[in-house]
């Protein structure tokens, strides 16, 4: 952190000599104030494999920026604003949020090479509240380090900004409740609670109290450690020389048969256009199923996640229950993209299991 601990306090003080100063246009804010911080957080800007600047992931596409990618894939959109723009102005969310929702991208950050401001674009909450962090280098505030941090190269690999946005998401929400019921128009519940346990205490006289009570909720952050496995099904872990245990058991097929079988080669690129966004995995050599670094046990489960990220999770907290066989595309028997699950019609007919 001591690099960028250093280039934080030279930004800074570029910021305090160029404030209001009319040259500082957007251009010069990268150049100047935001890629010295990206160099710092161990991202290659001059390495097209790990920054591509003006991104589009389509030619039709309005570009982002700044993409920061691994292994060619965006992990993070930089929207760039000239010094001294206001960025709670609502067009500029809706701009980079528009980009993130294109691209499929989850993280995107704001910033006028001052101020930085993390949202998650697909958390399934209003505009307004899709706002994880927001720091400024001007300000030197206690977390302005360990925020910075967590867009460096390292960080987004672990993937430690989607755990910390789970705690916060979670954390908010039971805080709301909590203080609802500490407050004196709460709920009914711990008043009945606390009158069972109490004597001589009428409900006004527990309805007084607790408006008098002063509680501070304190939710520490979650510890360091691997990240926890997104809903987005288990991982697959296999040894040496094995095959992984994947199965879409359906009439006894799965991937690993077609490709013993031969009928398909991995890696297999699979494909769906799902309202409006495009949606890719890949079937791997050892029939896992791949999107981004994410490995899943079978098509249904890389569907149902593939799913979730479009339209978010079921009012169940689960995600949406989806046949990986129907929903995943690729080019079939006659080179005509269909379903996946074409090809295990097709293995299934070899073995005379189906006329």
């Amino acid at each position: 952190m001591a690099d960028l601990k250093k280039a934080v306090e030279a930004v800074r003080e570029r910021i305090g000599k160029h404030r209001g100063a009319r040259q500082l246009n957007e251009e010069n804010t990268k150049a100047t104030l935001i890629e010295p911080v990206l160099r710092a957080l161990g991202w290659a800007v001059e390495d097209l494999d790990e920054v591509q600047r003006e991104y589009r992931r389509k030619r039709s596409d309005k570009p982002v920026d700044y993409a920061l990618l691994d292994l060619r894939t965006p992990l993070l959109f930089v929207e760039a604003k000239a010094l001294g723009h206001d960025l709670q102005d609502p067009k500029w969310t809706a701009q980079i949020m528009g980009y993130a929702t294109v691209a499929g991208v989850e993280w995107v950050v704001l910033t006028n090479g001052d101020e930085y401001r993390i949202y998650n674009s697909h958390a399934a909450v209003h505009v307004d509240e899709k706002l994880f962090r927001s720091v400024s280098i001007t300000e030197e505030s206690q977390d302005l380090l360990e925020t910075l941090e967590l867009l460096s190269k390292a960080r987004m690999q672990e993937n430690r900004l989607r755990v910390l946005w789970r705690a916060q998401f979670v954390d908010r929400q039971v805080g709301g409740v909590l203080e609802e019921l500490f407050s004196a128009e709460g709920d009914m519940l711990l008043v009945n609670l606390i009158e069972r346990q109490t004597k001589d205490l009428t409900v006004e006289e527990i309805r007084s109290s607790l408006g008098r009570c002063q509680v501070e909720l304190d939710f520490p952050l979650p510890q360091e450690g691997p990240p926890p496995a997104l809903p987005k099904g288990r991982r697959v872990r296999t040894s040496p020389g094995t095959k992984a245990a994947v199965s879409d058991g359906a009439m006894g097929v799965s991937l690993a048969d077609l490709l013993e079988a031969g009928l398909i080669a991995a890696p297999l690129e699979l494909k769906r256009t799902y309202k409006g966004k495009e949606l890719r995995a890949r079937v791997e050599a050892d029939g896992a199923v791949t999107i981004g670094r994410e490995r899943f046990q079978s098509l249904s489960q890389a569907a149902a996640a593939a799913r979730a990220s479009v339209v978010g999770m079921g009012k169940d907290g689960k995600l949406p229950a989806t046949n990986g066989w129907d929903f995943w595309r690729c080019p079939g028997t006659t080179g005509k993209v269909g379903p996946i699950g074409n090809w295990r019609e097709r293995l299934l007919k070899e073995r005379g299991q189906v006329g």
